[in-house]
């Protein structure tokens, strides 16, 4: 296919009459039509679009027709760049450009391990796929846009950030291990257990890194026990270099999925694996998960993730606004950084709302339309609540201390509020009423549900009681 007498114009127009045909008209219009064609080189076209927002929306929807076109127009090897033209904000006002292939960060490569043969079994079975012998493929699951650029060093998270870096240094060679990131939701955990991984895999491209869910990792344990594949799927983990399971509080009740975890721990920690967990809340809270487990939590460094600042929370806004090649007034990100504080998911949910916004109705965006887009936000975030916090809440409402609520006595009132704990409990969080009892005063859960019930009754005869619940209610939502 030779590309003399082709220019970049011709290519895109050819390319453009066949995307109009496969997409809707107002689509279109949006992301096609602002689109300049720049240059041709052999099978590369470069194309020009106005913001990083921009590249990235053509990326995830539609790089595939975009691929499409430029192999009709330009053969099997078509390669397809963008340049983005950024307005400078810093002084002087030239734009500069920023060029991006398309697929900007190429995926984690999968992992190849020669297992030794003299092991017993010589078809050792990964959980993840049923593989030949000997050298098994297995695919890290790190996703390479959690990477540490894109994620902004503040107070809040500077501990678990640093640490992080430490281990992404030198795996299974410092003193966090394991390490144990632990905090809110939104607040970055999976982010940052990610970034570690993607930083190793391009600082130590031999070790082999897995990134699996405690709910995964449980379904696995579960499936081997059913076919009878236990040892393998313990010797499948040992081979690992860096472990990384997130959210290691689902593991809490599930005995089996634990003490099968207590051993591939213990063998890692032995052979100076690395192992990296994060979870929603510190060692010391987590329920129902065995002592020799939380004593090798402990073993490390646990690191929190904070609620961000409010400084955090601005240079946060404005790193997204600077990668999207957006402007923002000052005002306006002081003022979605001073309302959204709960996390960090909800503030990028917030100012991702807004460009698309301005972008899609070409609006100046002005602080009725960001009090519009926050109020929305605001209103929608379904605090995770803990039974911690409930606890709190109800204690200070009859004035009294948690360790009260928590106690044997059978004083009326104590033991109302105690119910109360338990009925919202049940409601707001998604603990077992096992788990409920066992964190309000070591209960079973025949008391919590007597609980529940005595408070829907006393609640439709008892116009006092019904305030309660009701106070407490407004408290718990806010």
């Amino acid at each position: 296919m030779h590309t003399m007498n082709k220019t970049a114009e011709s290519v895109w127009e050819n390319c453009l009459s066949f995307i109009k045909d496969n997409i809707q008209e107002q689509a279109y219009k949006t992301w096609f039509e602002p689109i300049k064609s720049v240059e041709l080189t052999d099978n590369a076209l470069y194309i020009q679009v106005p913001s990083k927002f921009f590249y990235e929306w053509l990326e995830e929807h539609y790089v595939k027709l975009l691929k499409v076109a430029l192999q009709k127009e330009l053969g099997k090897n078509a390669k397809l760049l963008y340049k983005i033209k950024m307005e400078n904000t810093y002084g002087n006002k030239l734009p500069f450009t920023e060029q991006i292939p398309s697929n900007n960060r190429p995926a984690v490569k999968t992992q190849e391990i020669d297992v030794p043969v003299q092991q017993k079994n010589p078809e050792l079975k990964n959980p993840f796929i049923i593989p030949g012998i000997r050298n098994i493929k297995i695919e890290s699951q790190l996703n390479a846009n959690y990477s540490f650029e894109n994620f902004l060093e503040g107070d809040s998270n500077r501990l678990a950030r640093s640490a992080g870096m430490a281990v992404a240094n030198k795996p299974g060679g410092t003193s966090f291990n394991p390490l144990l990131i632990f905090g809110g939701v939104g607040l970055g955990k999976t982010h940052l257990a990610h970034a570690i991984g993607v930083e190793i895999k391009d600082k130590y491209p031999d070790k082999t890194v897995l990134y699996i869910s405690a709910e995964i990792f449980t379904q696995q344990y579960i499936d081997s026990v059913k076919k009878n594949t236990r040892n393998d799927f313990i010797h499948f983990y040992q081979l690992i270099d860096v472990l990384i399971i997130d959210d290691v509080q689902f593991l809490s009740g599930k005995t089996g999925t634990q003490d099968v975890f207590f051993h591939i721990f213990n063998h890692l920690h032995q052979n100076g694996k690395q192992v990296i967990l994060t979870s929603d809340k510190a060692p010391v809270d987590m329920q129902d998960i065995e002592q020799r487990l939380l004593s090798r939590f402990k073993w490390g460094l646990s690191a929190e993730l904070h609620q961000p600042d409010y400084e955090t929370r601005v240079s946060i806004l404005k790193n997204i606004l600077f990668r999207d090649g957006v402007e923002m007034p000052e005002e306006i990100i002081e003022y979605v950084a001073r309302n959204i504080k709960s996390n960090v998911r909800e503030l990028e949910g917030a100012i991702i709302s807004l460009i698309a916004q301005s972008s899609f109705n070409k609006k100046e965006v002005t602080i009725d339309l960001a009090k519009q887009v926050v109020e929305k936000f605001v209103k929608n975030v379904k605090r995770e609540i803990s039974i911690d916090y409930i606890q709190k809440v109800v204690s200070d409402y009859f004035q009294l201390d948690v360790d009260t609520l928590q106690s044997q006595t059978r004083k009326r009132h104590v033991v109302q509020a105690r119910q109360l704990a338990m009925f919202f409990a049940k409601k707001y969080t998604k603990a077992s009423l096992a788990n409920i009892g066992s964190q309000i005063g070591d209960r079973d859960h025949a008391t919590v549900l007597h609980a529940c019930k005595t408070v829907d009754n006393l609640v439709t005869t008892d116009k006092q009681f019904k305030k309660f619940v009701d106070d407490i209610n407004k408290k718990l939502s806010l």
